[in-house]
């Protein structure tokens, strides 16, 4: 969440500086919180599915091999979009990579 709130305060801040009109900034907003909502609902996801892999149980591995794509692919993009802006590398593309790496499917 602290992508929403924090995230979004420095972007208002900047936005402020500009002649950005109202409602496009409230647009801005709106899909800036809706993307960290998803941030923490992908993450409880996760971390629900492994939870219950620790105990035993066996749910599968395809969401969270999903989330690790989609993250890995939204990072290339954002770097290509950004003119190659390392910062979307350690955001997107390495978190998505170690995911993908953790929901390999090897059970032990």
């Amino acid at each position: 969440m602290a992508h929403t709130w924090l995230g979004w305060k420095s972007l208002a801040e900047r936005l402020a500086r500009t002649n950005v009109p109202p409602d496009l900034q409230a647009g801005l907003h709106i899909g800036w919180a809706f993307g960290g909502a998803c941030m923490v609902i992908l993450g409880i996801i996760v971390i629900a599915t492994f939870l219950g892999r620790l105990r035993g149980a066996k749910p599968p591995l395809l969401p969270i091999a999903v989330i690790a794509v989609v993250y890995m692919a939204f990072g290339a993009w954002s770097i290509a979009e950004s003119g190659g802006d390392l910062f979307f590398l350690g955001v997107f593309v390495v978190p998505g990579a170690l995911l993908g790496i953790a929901a390999n499917g090897q059970d032990r």
